[in-house]
């Protein structure tokens, strides 16, 4: 099956479950914050998938299996072809379909979702509304799981999906360029200091990730509004739309915002804040302004 959109519904994957060639996981890390209110301790979100999860629903470790270990700043992309080799051995195979979910925030869904698509693997979407929209509407649910075989993916890698630091640099110089902020409005001032140092880089704009989902659901809003809450940074008069957060990960939600919309040349800055933060001769600026 191909999938005709980067949304599922609940309803439509409860009605596919039993589908050949589905691939179905739960993808949850945890953030604990820090005593010092700087930072995070992330945590595999395993246990509580084996508790329960969507029937046939596997695991995706984003901590350490799928990030790249050799690199000091957490969660970075890996090699493409390391990346496609993992995933596969947990089932994915170039003729799969893919819905990926978490619980709370869909944040960890759409980074493994940009993932796939950096390198080549579009047939994959996210379960609108997630783990929580499943668990409110009593939907099945299991603690057995029996592994999918072992698959093989065929890599195109998409680099210009990734920016890097040095790109970062000149971003803000780049005529037709949007930089995006997804971090909430506290911390994009700088009023709450998450990251070691305070601020927002200079040129970007703020559309926090968690505006983008219905507060009651936690699905996606509809195009219009979501058209209207990028309006402001000029992201769909943008040649280029270049999103960033903490560690490139709540940065993801707001691309899939955008993809929706119509915005197709978008990368993510996958070092964020977590990187840029710790060069302390880096500008940050305070205030609510680009």
């Amino acid at each position: 099956m191909i999938l005709s959109d980067i949304l599922v519904s609940t309803e439509w994957l409860e009605q596919h479950l039993n589908d050949d060639g589905l691939r179905v996981y739960d993808t949850t890390v945890i953030l604990r914050s820090n005593p010092s209110e700087q930072g995070y301790s992330p945590e595999s979100g395993m246990a509580g998938w084996e508790k329960s999860h969507i029937p046939g629903a596997g695991f995706l470790e984003l901590i350490n299996d799928l990030s790249d270990q050799t690199n000091a700043v957490p969660f970075m992309m890996p090699k493409p072809q390391e990346f496609a080799d993992l995933v596969a051995l947990q089932g994915i195979n170039q003729d799969s379909f893919v819905v990926l979910y978490s619980v709370g925030s869909p944040m960890w869904a759409t980074r493994l979702w940009w993932m796939l698509r950096s390198v080549g693997f579009d047939n994959v979407a996210v379960l609108d509304g997630g783990w929580d929209k499943w668990v409110a509407e009593d939907r099945p649910k299991t603690n057995i799981f029996n592994p999918y075989p072992a698959g093989t993916i065929f890599t195109n890698p998409r680099p210009e999906l990734w920016v890097n630091k040095a790109d970062m640099l000149v971003a803000d110089q780049k005529a037709g360029w949007v930089t995006i902020n997804a971090l909430s409005p506290a911390v994009y001032t700088g009023e709450k200091n998450q990251y070691g140092r305070p601020g927002h880089l200079p040129g970007s704009h703020n559309v926090y990730y968690g505006s983008v989902l219905s507060p009651d659901t936690g699905e996606f809003l509809s195009v219009p509004e979501l058209k209207s809450l990028f309006k402001e940074s000029g992201a769909f008069d943008a040649e280029r739309v270049i999103t960033y957060c903490g560690g490139g990960i709540s940065a993801t939600v707001d691309c899939l915002a955008l993809v929706k919309c119509g915005q197709k040349n978008i990368a993510v800055y996958d070092g964020s804040m977590s990187e840029w933060a710790q060069d302390t001769d880096l500008e940050l600026k305070l205030g609510n302004t680009p």
